[in-house]
């Protein structure tokens, strides 16, 4: 570790004091170094602001998020509600389904994400074989994202059968957003990646949502489910819907932020809209500077210390 330099010392060209004093890490949301005055308090979205805004039929959009830098730009964007979701099993750990992923590889990911925002009330998932034997499990498991990870809600997948689990969450001070249609946790079950709650599939879906708002769940997660059918769903509860390949008439939408931001350059899902292209972007910057190195380009004098 490098000593500041003298206070008579003369600076470097292509050193700055902001060299001598931080660290070239990031450790959370840059600050500025000195501010004339103090903005106003950031409040972070609570449960009653999202049934507020379902009562005044604004929408609202949720994205996935795992790392520190993408929890700290979506915070700013403004994006309301963030998951950290089992899907990391797929997009962080590189599983071949979320089946695998435990609370112990989750919760490190839930407390990079807490730590790296103001704003976004942040859902944690409940990962397979988590809370499923019974309801005083998923209290264990969901107290755990709470005092561990420092989430302000946890997902859980299934209807009715789960109404329990559900209920003692609530019961117990722990907010609970569901997840119906297709549940990802459940693809052996249901035989894949499919729709589900079409025909007559629709009504008991309807009615596991019924169930779950029952229960206390103060949001519905709705996957791939027929847009007729979400729409539905939508105007029979209380609670928003999110929905994710259901149509637009959910209350909300949410998306694999990898899936939206193209970073995922392999196969995406019908409803996938990509808004931008990071991983060709990436791909061409590991190029260039893999080249730069080679040719001795890269560092040059505007990068090195003197």
């Amino acid at each position: 570790m490098t000593s500041p330099a003298p206070r008579d010392a003369e600076p470097s060209p292509h050193r700055t004091s902001a060299d001598e004093v931080q660290s070239p890490y990031r450790t959370g949301p840059s600050e500025p170094a000195s501010a004339p005055a103090q903005p106003a308090p950031v409040k972070r979205t609570r449960i009653p602001q999202l049934h507020a805004m379902k009562e005044r039929g604004e929408r609202w959009a949720m994205l996935t998020a795992y790392d520190t830098y993408a929890a700290e730009i979506f915070d700013e964007a403004g994006i309301p509600v963030l998951l950290v979701g089992d899907s990391a099993a797929n997009n962080v750990y590189g599983y071949d389904s979320t089946l695998p992923i435990t609370v112990d590889e989750l919760l490190p990911l839930v407390r990079a994400v807490v730590r790296s925002t103001r704003r976004a009330l942040v859902v944690a998932d409940l990962p397979f074989g988590s809370y499923q034997v019974s309801p005083g499990q998923a209290v264990e498991t969901a107290t755990r994202f709470m005092k561990e990870g420092g989430a302000h809600a946890v997902k859980l997948e299934g209807g009715r059968r789960f109404a329990p689990q559900t209920e003692a969450l609530v019961g117990a001070g722990i907010p609970v957003m569901a997840h119906l249609g297709f549940t990802p946790q459940s693809e052996h079950t249901i035989g894949g990646y499919r729709v589900q709650g079409r025909g007559g599939a629709g009504e008991a879906l309807i009615a596991d949502a019924l169930a779950m708002q029952e229960a206390g769940a103060f949001a519905v997660v709705l996957e791939m489910v027929p847009a007729d059918v979400a729409k539905r769903v939508t105007a029979e509860l209380a609670i928003p819907t999110v929905g994710i390949g259901a149509g637009p008439d959910c209350d909300a939408q949410v998306l694999v932020w990898q899936d939206m931001a193209g970073l995922n350059r392999g196969r995406t899902p019908r409803f996938v809209k990509r808004y931008a292209n990071l991983g060709d972007a990436l791909l061409t910057a590991a190029r260039t500077f893999g080249s730069e190195v080679r040719d001795g380009v890269y560092p040059d004098p505007e990068h090195s210390y003197s």
